[in-house]
């Protein structure tokens, strides 16, 4: 069991940055794929980035490659979601999620098996 709480969300100007974070207690997080999934009004939860239990590997969504960077200490429990480069159309709320699948990245909501609560990342122009 994987419990998740993210931070750091707030509200930017576009081409600004924020750093998200998510914080995991419980067992096995070492052992677990870690993703990012944002959500806008009106629309579905959307695949952003996702990273290996290892360390080593990481997926992007093609609207956030260069701009985004995911990372993980498993240390520490935490995952990040460092974001520059905004737009206004990153405007969501961002969840972070812990799947126990590792032979591949998947990048669809009913393959996560822990979710945190969601921040807010609001981009102005």
């Amino acid at each position: 069991q994987v419990q998740l709480v993210e931070s750091g969300g707030g509200s930017v100007q576009a081409g600004g940055s924020l750093r998200l974070s998510c914080a995991a207690s419980g067992r096995g997080f070492s052992s677990v794929n870690m993703g990012w999934f944002r959500q806008a009004p009106g629309k579905a939860r959307e695949f952003v980035a996702a990273i290996s239990w290892s360390e080593r590997s990481t997926y992007y969504t093609d609207s956030v490659k260069g701009r985004f960077t995911i990372s993980r200490d498993n240390a520490k429990n935490t995952v990040w979601l460092q974001m520059n480069s905004l737009e206004p159309e990153d405007t969501a709320v961002y969840y972070c999620a812990a799947t126990t699948i590792h032979t591949t990245f998947v990048v669809t909501t009913d393959k996560y098996d822990y979710w945190g609560q969601g921040t807010q990342v609001t981009v102005s122009s």
